[in-house]
């Protein structure tokens, strides 16, 4: 429920609240907004069973170090736990784990001591060092090394040049030093917190664990709930821990359950569902049942179209796809687009143009006054063709290119139940058909887009794609031309340098204005290349029922659910 990395995949655009790539750890925090309007005077009870809705079916990856959607991550949330927290300003705070540094390139961790996992077994830094190390392990399959590969010696336990990582020093079971191969500022955001209990793995290689059942249908975890039953693609069940180290939850039981987006409201109107994000083009309905409370809380999501300029060799983006290289194209397609038309239409006034690819909310977002706004204006985008030589050569009224051969806007959007998915990526489609750009609409599966846009699928021309960002703002994870994230294969040195800069001590030291200052330059760099089309943001949405008391968001998610409870 909190957001501490960026994150991507197709649920994040079906449900407007996200839970983010390594979410987790909460803590108490009186200043979370935009709660349920729960009376504060009221004492919490104790008891009852939660219906949280889940929108699709996990892919039951249920485990921080093996997941790879953001179904999985809603599950994992309720079960496990950060070791650190992050508050309503996206800073890191001690949670199970606190740090020393001096120089942001060695630190000292110490973790709370009498902290449980759901199996009895108390918590160690030796279960943080073995998730590290599962992490490391040149047969780990999952998408986390990013985040471990910057310790000293990583590298090498991953090539097998090495037993152990030279850059973790356990101290004792409750201290260890962490030494990362240079001072960065985020070396903490970036850092895995998320440890795995290493009773649970043993025996287990590392090929093997992520087809396990220790992941699969038996996880355990360190958070408020523990899993009691899954059924796989249906639901999850989850009791309450009592020994979680935050306090013992007050709801006795949860269930998450798959329900169709089309049934959302009948299932909230009829009291079998308590809690859920949902669509914008709901929310009229939703906010006319008397026994629902909306809440909305500040988002941190953009949408983007985006252009395959390249492919991915295995290590590096390279810029090698000639049809979408023309800067004058991917101009003359951003003006074409009415985006306040557009968002209004498809977002139901829950969502507003971005001009960037950071969210608004974010501290490092530039100024508008600072960009190119890209404001609609189809007839210069009409002479931003003409003089770049895109002209219509046989009289069809679409445009060849500048060679004069038939040219086709390939454009790709994923597929769900959702019925205004299609229609919003058939109304982008009209856009550059009005101005000539002969366009081809493809609605793809949601299971098969993402990794079609990872393994730079030749299909996936022009595409539609949305980033949730995290506590750290640091658009490395997705932008770099090393990013396997970055799915237009844009390549850009300026642009390279720009992040690095504005992640090294030497350059920035701690002063936030200087990063800041970095990251505006590099939005401005990023607006100028226009290797996607960054179209809107939106608000978070959530339904709860009027019988769920004590839930409170901020930009950082909800807090944490051992303080929710339910009015008997």
């Amino acid at each position: 429920m909190k957001k501490n990395w960026l994150w991507l995949s197709a649920l994040v655009l079906v449900l407007s609240m996200f839970l983010a790539a390594c979410s987790g750890g909460e803590k108490t925090d009186s200043k979370k907004q935009g709660d349920n309007k729960d009376n504060a005077s009221e004492e919490p009870k104790d008891g009852g069973t939660l219906v949280y809705s889940l929108d699709s079916a996990p892919e039951g990856k249920f485990n921080p170090n093996f997941y790879g959607n953001a179904t999985d991550a809603e599950v994992i949330d309720f079960f496990d736990e950060n070791l650190i927290d992050y508050d309503e300003n996206l800073k890191a705070q001690p949670h199970i784990a606190s740090w020393e540094t001096d120089d942001n390139k060695v630190y000292k961790f110490k973790i709370k001591e009498g902290v449980k996992w759901h199996n009895g077994e108390e918590l160690t830094v030796h279960d943080w060092e073995f998730a590290i190390k599962v992490l490391a392990d040149k047969d780990y399959d999952g998408p986390r090394y990013v985040n471990v590969q910057t310790v000293v010696g990583v590298p090498e336990y991953k090539e097998g040049k090495a037993d152990s990582i030279s850059g973790i020093k356990i101290i004792n079971d409750y201290e260890m030093e962490v030494t990362f191969d240079k001072a960065r500022v985020n070396n903490l955001e970036n850092f895995w917190s998320y440890a795995m209990s290493r009773k649970e793995f043993e025996g287990i290689a590392v090929k093997d664990m992520m087809a396990s059942e220790k992941v699969r249908t038996k996880p355990v975890g360190l958070g408020p709930f523990k899993v009691s039953k899954i059924v796989p693609g249906e639901s999850v069940e989850l009791e309450r821990f009592d020994e979680y180290f935050g306090g013992k939850p007050h709801i006795e039981k949860i269930v998450l359950k798959v329900i169709d987006p089309s049934l959302t409201v009948g299932e909230l109107q009829n009291n079998t569902l308590d809690m859920t994000s949902f669509h914008p083009s709901i929310i009229e309905q939703v906010e006319a049942l008397d026994n629902i409370n909306v809440v909305k809380y500040p988002g941190l999501s953009y949408y983007y179209v985006g252009f395959k300029l390249g492919n991915w060799d295995g290590k590096k983006n390279v810029m090698n796809e000639p049809k979408y290289q023309d800067k004058a194209l991917r101009e003359a397609m951003y003006y074409a687009i009415n985006r306040e038309e557009w968002v209004q239409a498809f977002f139901f006034g829950v969502g507003k143009p971005v001009n960037r690819p950071v969210p608004t909310n974010h501290w490092i977002a530039a100024d508008n006054n600072d960009l190119e706004q890209y404001d609609y204006d189809p007839e210069k985008a009409k002479k931003i063709l003409d003089d770049a030589g895109w002209k219509d050569v046989d009289g069809d009224n679409f445009r060849e290119d500048p060679n004069g051969k038939p040219f086709v806007v390939n454009f790709s959007h994923y597929a769900t139940q959702n019925p205004t998915f299609e229609a919003r990526a058939k109304q982008l489609t009209q856009y550059w058909e009005d101005i000539g750009l002969k366009s081809k609409l493809t609605m793809t599966d949601a299971g098969l887009y993402y990794d079609m846009l990872e393994k730079s699928d030749k299909k996936m021309e022009v595409f539609f794609g949305g980033w949730s960002t995290g506590t750290d703002p640091d658009p490395s994870g997705l932008w770099r031309s090393d990013a396997l994230w970055n799915y237009p294969r844009w390549v850009s040195e300026k642009s390279d340098q720009l992040l690095d800069d504005a992640l090294d001590m030497e350059v920035v030291g701690t002063d936030s204005e200087k990063r800041k200052e970095l990251y505006v330059e590099w939005q401005k760099h990023f607006m100028d290349e226009l290797p996607a089309l960054p179209i809107a943001e939106l608000e978070e949405i959530v339904a709860l029922n009027k019988r769920v008391k004590g839930v409170k968001y901020d930009v950082s998610g909800s807090n944490r659910p051992n303080e929710w409870w339910l009015e008997q």
